[in-house]
């Protein structure tokens, strides 16, 4: 028996044991159901269980407790890693549960989801993501102890806490964790904590296959604490250096901590450990069953929990109760002093905006020429001081993206030479880090209590297109501000023009993309997006202008996604006209053609087509009626998502290639998003559609 009597740390054989059981837990899991990962969970076991029961303050009877720390596996095909711990502590999670490991409709599917299973903080998925998640999580910590008690001093506030991690030598190749952990270093981030397995082992074999580099090195130079954890004499995890190693880095405060602790995979299987095979296959029943004799365990049976290791295990329900009252009694005695910021919280928490709140969204006035980036700059300002919940930033590009909230307060740590530097400050520089701006942000919304938004050129969205991915599949409440959203953009080429994008994110289930046609819709999409947010969480991209479009008087049906911009003079059109985002101008002038040649015609625009598809069938049918056949789709864009919406007579006027440096009017002239060529694709439709 290992003990630590001036810290308390005690490791016993109850302890030894129960290590021992998520081992062989998830060695017989992944041999029932024929494929998983067991070697990674069997030689992370002790580390896991070292947080779960040792280190990190949670209460399994509440996984959403806001008093948490917060714990993320990076390598998400570890997934036994967490599962284990999970049942062992007490969540929701039962041996039956680990029985159906990676089958259908199962608490334990093949990766960790979030919002699945109770105790996943997060949907790493691929490889990289959770250490910007993590990341994430630990910039909306300190944010969220700025909002709510910025006095108190340093681990004595109710929203104090640790972001633990464990992280891979695949995720450390990516290059999302080099963009996130660069930035938690420049960011100081104290409450956050890697543990880095370092098992030599790929899917290929040996790391040194592409793998080289000092990692330790590398996060000293990024400006992280580091730390070593080599292997006790037997080769398994030396239990009382690592407790010292997570101790010790929970104390740092000026930094973020990472401990590298050498392991090896499968441990102490005989012939399995320290293999490839052992990283993304089953044992096999044989040396499944040499593994339990060399731990102890009756080879003959499986999934065999002794009553005494569980009951030892789940003594951590008891713990979570005792530190969630503490937390309680510092949270009551913080909501005596702070009754405003009380309040905030309670609101925050709830997800609700403040009352009046809209009231602040600046109306422009018809007719003006305004650019929907700058639109969309004037309302973040506008929210900025009704909405302290409400913060973000760009990669590197707010002077064009139009989302600095607070030009006097940016999220800096202390320290940093700028004027404007704010632990607690509003405006983030994510730096030139598009993808990992996407995936901390994931972080940022999986943390709670903030709402976040972060900025790029559109079409550098293919950065940041698998963190997109990611909060669509989590339904995470943020949004990407994506401007210079077309070829309108300018002289800049090519290379920074979108063409396919638009239609490449729709493409994404669970994203709502807005291209707001003037000022007045981005105001009244902002609203949306933020009503949504309460109520109905996804993420949401907002594609916007870099040059000026007319203003139209504000119709709040523009949050339907589509609506009736301009009627035929008629009221009955005999053509119609979609348009979204700066061709909008361009519909609305092919109308007055063709309203002049006598044709009654409708403009619809359509900010969004996901929101449209959620209107009733009714509300749709009286935007496009079914019966008008003639229709045009008008975008800067491929045409691919407008197929559905003109049907076998209508035409598409889009760019179906390669913008080219030029100033927008010649391209929009060159590629035909001129009112005379809408109307001459009108004209042809109409004569399809009585054909």
């Amino acid at each position: 028996m290992s003990t630590h009597t001036a810290d308390r740390f005690e490791w016993t054989e109850l302890d030894r044991r129960a290590v021992d059981t998520a081992r062989v837990l998830a060695a017989d899991a992944v041999q029932k159901v024929g494929n998983g990962h067991p070697g990674t969970a069997m030689a992370l076991a002790p580390a896991a269980y070292t947080i779960f029961q040792k280190v990190m303050r949670h209460d399994p009877a509440d996984p959403e407790w806001t008093g948490r720390d917060r714990f993320v596996l990076s390598p998400g095909h570890t997934s036994l890693t967490l599962y284990t711990q999970l049942y062992l502590a007490g969540y929701e999670l039962e041996l039956d549960d680990l029985k159906a490991f990676r089958t259908q409709g199962s608490k334990t599917p093949g990766h960790p989801e979030y919002g699945h299973t109770a105790g996943v903080e997060t949907t790493t998925g691929p490889l990289g993501q959770g250490v910007a998640n993590a990341v994430g999580m630990a910039m909306a910590a300190r944010y969220e102890r700025g909002l709510f008690d910025p006095g108190a001093p340093s681990g004595e506030s109710p929203f104090d806490h640790t972001i633990w991690a464990i992280v891979s030598d695949g995720d450390l190749q990516e290059g999302v964790s080099a963009e996130a952990s660069s930035l938690a270093g420049h960011q100081k981030l104290g409450n956050l904590v890697f543990l880095y397995d370092d098992n030599h082992i790929s899917i290929e074999g040996d790391t040194a296959t592409a793998f080289s580099e000092d990692v330790l090195k590398r996060y000293e130079a990024y400006g992280w604490h580091t730390q070593r954890v080599e292997p006790a004499e037997n080769g398994d995890v030396d239990v009382d250096a690592l407790y010292a190693a997570l101790t010790a880095a929970k104390a740092e405060t000026g930094r973020p901590s990472i401990i590298a602790m050498r392991t090896i995979i499968a441990w102490p299987a005989p012939n399995a450990q320290n293999t490839e095979a052992s990283h993304g296959s089953a044992l096999g029943a044989d040396e499944v069953a040499a593994t339990k004799r060399v731990l102890g365990f009756d080879p003959e049976r499986s999934f065999e929990v002794a009553d005494e290791v569980l009951a030892h295990t789940r003594k951590a329900l008891d713990r979570g109760a005792e530190a969630h009252a503490a937390w309680d009694k510092r949270i009551d005695k913080w909501r005596g002093a702070q009754p405003e910021r009380a309040a905030l919280f309670d609101r925050v928490v709830a997800g609700r905006l403040p009352e009046g709140w809209q009231d602040a969204l600046p109306v422009f006035e018809p007719g003006q020429a305004v650019a929907t980036r700058a639109a969309s700059g004037k309302v973040l300002q506008a929210l900025g001081p009704v909405l302290p919940e409400l913060w973000g930033g760009s990669a590197d590009l707010a002077g064009s993206n139009n989302t600095t909230i607070d030009k006097t307060s940016s999220f800096l740590p202390e320290g940093n030479p700028l004027p404007e530097a704010d632990p607690y400050g509003r405006t983030v520089h994510f730096g030139i880090r598009e993808f990992s701006m996407a995936a901390e942000m994931n972080g940022i919304a999986l943390h709670g209590n903030t709402r976040i938004y972060g900025g790029t050129f559109l079409t550098f969205s293919d950065y940041m297109r698998n963190a997109v991915r990611m909060s669509a599949l989590m339904q995470l409440p943020v949004t990407y501000v994506w401007t210079h959203d077309s070829v309108g953009l300018g002289e800049d080429g090519p290379t920074h023009q979108p063409v396919e994008h638009l239609a490449s994110l729709r493409a994404i289930p669970g994203l709502h993309v807005v291209r707001p046609a003037d000022a007045n819709e981005t105001a009244t999409a902002w609203a949306e997006i933020l009503r949504r947010h309460s109520t109905a969480p996804a993420p949401h991209g907002l594609a916007l202008s870099r040059q000026g479009l007319p203003t139209y008087e504000a119709d709040p049906d523009a949050a339907k996604g589509g609506y009736v911009l301009r009627d035929a003079s008629t009221g009955t059109p005999e053509v119609i006209l979609i348009a979204t985002g700066s061709e909008v101008q361009v519909a609305v002038a092919a109308r007055e053609l063709l309203e002049a040649e006598g044709t009654p015609t409708r403009v619809v625009s359509m900010p969004s087509v996901e929101w449209f598809d959620e209107q009733p069938r009714t509300y749709r049918e009286s935007v496009l009626p079914p019966a008008v056949k003639a229709r045009v789709a008008v975008e800067a864009g491929i045409a691919l998502t407008w197929y559905r919406f003109v049907g076998d007579a209508g035409r598409i006027v889009s760019l179906e290639h390669y913008g080219a440096s030029a100033d927008a009017k010649t391209l929009f002239t060159e590629y035909g998003f001129t009112a005379e060529n809408v109307a001459a694709a009108a004209r042809e439709s109409l004569a399809a559609a009585r054909a």
